[in-house]
């Protein structure tokens, strides 16, 4: 759904992007609550990961495919102000590197991919992890939900940024219902690779998984025949990290395979974005990207004629990358959180992350309304 240069016009990519530095900006800070020593290198990884699964459109209905937005499995496995920033991350990336995704238009990207799919995925997982039973399964239940209509709302916000700033004159009603309608599709591939993903690493490391904190079940013991919950025993520190360097190894390893090999099979098919801006006619403005003459253009290497071997060698460079600009922004923003003092562990309710978000992103979109107007009236 990466949205190109000129399909959105300038003002509203302008209030677009205000949303978006907004966003990050409250993430930036909500991050150091959700950051930890264990935590960070995670978050750069997961943006890798993102990445990766990125490149591996699969084919979804009529000639049309869809990849991961990543929203909902960031939000699970890192928390949602750190999961913004992983996918903007992985925008930048995209954008800068490989030209997918327009650089006017990369607020636009980051609000819809980003900061919609974040919230709506989120505050639906936090919602059923409320009233369903706590453990495994019910997370990846939640997990599966949430992503699962994470994907239709971020189409519907595009249609929405469309319908104020679309620069080609296409009925709003055939544009909603294309997007959402094949959204709804690709968002089954979402929340399949979602719940996978989520059920893997708490198999293995359920304490590292965000929205699994506090929803499994203790260990029960049978006391004076009563169940109790049995006391805490902590993993020896060394077990731990050891524990944790391989789950690392084994995610970093597995996004190199997926970007540098597995992506050559994937679907050719455009996906539902592009299959529907030129099936509605809207695709007439779009502009060639900034970055097209980039190396790594259309995840490609220059002058390297074998495509498996282009593609490939590609795909690795973006998630080696990704993983170096994710964890160096995650390092940081962890630094800054020793250096403050802020005290490491959960971070606030989803509510209280679901609202200050929104109301930022709200805050943003009003400025950037009130500069863009007089543009619009000029």
């Amino acid at each position: 759904m990466h949205v190109p240069d000129g399909f959105i016009n300038a003002p509203v990519s302008v209030a677009a992007g205000a949303v978006a530095v907004g966003a990050v900006a409250v993430s930036l800070r909500g991050a150091r609550r959700e950051l930890d020593e264990r935590t960070a290198p995670l978050a750069g990884l997961v943006a890798a990961f993102i990445f990766a699964v990125q490149m591996l459109n699969f084919p979804v209905a009529a000639g049309t495919s869809g990849h991961l937005l990543g929203g909902a499995l960031a939000a699970i496995l890192v928390g949602p102000y750190t999961a913004v920033l992983c996918v903007s991350v992985v925008l930048l990336m995209q954008g800068l590197l490989f030209a997918d995704g327009g650089l006017t238009a990369l607020g636009v990207n980051i609000t819809v991919m980003a900061c919609v799919t974040t919230v709506v995925a989120y505050a639906i997982f936090r919602g059923l992890a409320k009233v369903l039973p706590r453990g495994r399964r019910s997370v990846t239940a939640a997990a599966f939900t949430a992503a699962l209509v994470s994907v239709p709302a971020a189409a519907a916000a595009f249609t929405l940024l469309y319908a104020v700033g679309g620069t080609t004159d296409v009925p709003l009603g055939k544009v909603a219902t294309a997007m959402i309608g094949v959204h709804v599709l690709i968002g089954i591939g979402e929340a399949a690779i979602t719940a996978l993903t989520v059920g893997a690493v708490i198999a293995v490391r359920p304490d590292l998984v965000h929205g699994a904190r506090g929803l499994t079940a203790p260990l029960k013991l049978r006391v004076g025949g009563e169940l109790v919950d049995a006391p805490a025993t902590p993993a020896p520190a060394a077990a731990a990290a050891g524990s944790h360097r391989k789950l690392w190894a084994a995610g970093l390893v597995t996004s190199l395979t997926l970007a540098g090999f597995v992506s050559f099979y994937a679907s050719t098919n455009p996906d539902g974005l592009e299959k529907v801006a030129h099936d509605k006619g809207f695709d007439k403005g779009e502009k060639e990207h900034d970055a097209a003459d980039s190396p790594l253009a259309d995840y490609g290497v220059k002058d390297i004629t074998n495509a498996r071997l282009s593609g490939g060698l590609a795909g690795v460079i973006g998630v080696g990358v990704t993983v170096v600009a994710g964890s160096a922004v995650f390092w940081a923003v962890r630094r800054r959180r020793d250096g403050d003092g802020t005290e490491s562990g959960p971070a606030s309710t989803a509510t209280d992350d679901v609202t200050a978000v929104t109301a930022t992103a709200a805050t943003s979109t009003t400025s950037a309304t009130s500069v863009t107007k007089p543009a619009e009236n000029a």
